[in-house]
């Protein structure tokens, strides 16, 4: 059995988590971390698996350093000063980082470089998202993950532009567009559109449960829980 500590257990995604593991033959719950149950030392497990907010991971990063324990990091709005100490942990422990634990928006991102590599040249790029009403992040982590993983493959020499409005706003080629919607219930639909002269391709990814990402961050914790040290995402999975 793996035995899990659950960061950020007493939220939604922690509930589902609890939920899986309930009914699991391979993971064991160790420890839980949330408003009413703070991180100390007395917490023991072979893996950490975090859905929390940005808050609390400054916390978990000391705890994760101190206790050497492999963790997966699903967290979104996290700062960038904070993205790097997750990569200098890494050095030490193993960490598995990703804002989006869903294989199928993973495979998206990776269609979407390829088409960006061919399209951009002529091609506009747009990222839209939507989400329900509760999310306090905007744009999503997902969105964001996907823009810069397009401009990785595009030498890095587009320019992010979150929402337009006003009378100066014609859109400049080197723009990669990011747009969010927010409303109702929604579990998180991504868009990425290239429209080029007279024609348009969608590639879309729509999650209709929750429940995709916290297998796939339990999937993404039986993989690390005995790797080397290193930063690990979904790409090592897919």
């Amino acid at each position: 059995m793996i035995d899990v500590i659950i960061c950020g257990s007493s939220g939604a995604m922690g509930n589902i988590l609890k939920e899986i593991i309930e009914r699991s033959d391979i993971f064991n719950l160790s420890g839980e971390v949330d408003e009413n149950n703070p991180i100390n030392n007395d917490l023991s497990g072979d893996v950490i698996v975090d859905f929390s907010h940005f808050s609390i991971i400054p916390n978990l990063l000391e705890f994760i350093e101190s206790k050497r324990i492999p963790a997966v990091i699903c967290t979104t709005g996290i700062s960038p000063d904070l993205e790097n100490r997750i990569v200098e942990i890494s050095k030490i422990v193993p960490v598995f980082r990703s804002q989006n634990m869903s294989i199928g928006i993973n495979l998206l991102i990776s269609i979407a470089k390829r088409a960006a590599e061919v399209l951009s040249d002529s091609f506009d790029i747009e990222i839209v998202e939507a989400h329900h009403n509760k999310k306090i992040d905007s744009p999503s982590g997902t969105a964001d993950m996907i823009a810069k993983e397009l401009n990785s493959s595009l030498a890095n020499k587009m320019e992010f532009v979150h929402g337009r409005s006003g009378n100066d706003s014609k859109r400049k080629h080197n723009e990669i567009g990011i747009h969010s919607i927010r409303g109702g219930t929604i579990v998180g639909e991504h868009t990425v559109i290239f429209s080029g002269e007279d024609e348009l391709i969608r590639i879309e990814h729509t999650a209709t449960s929750k429940k995709i990402f916290a297998n796939g961050a339990l999937k993404a914790a039986e993989y690390i829980v005995n790797k080397k040290n290193g930063l690990y995402t979904m790409n090592n999975i897919i």
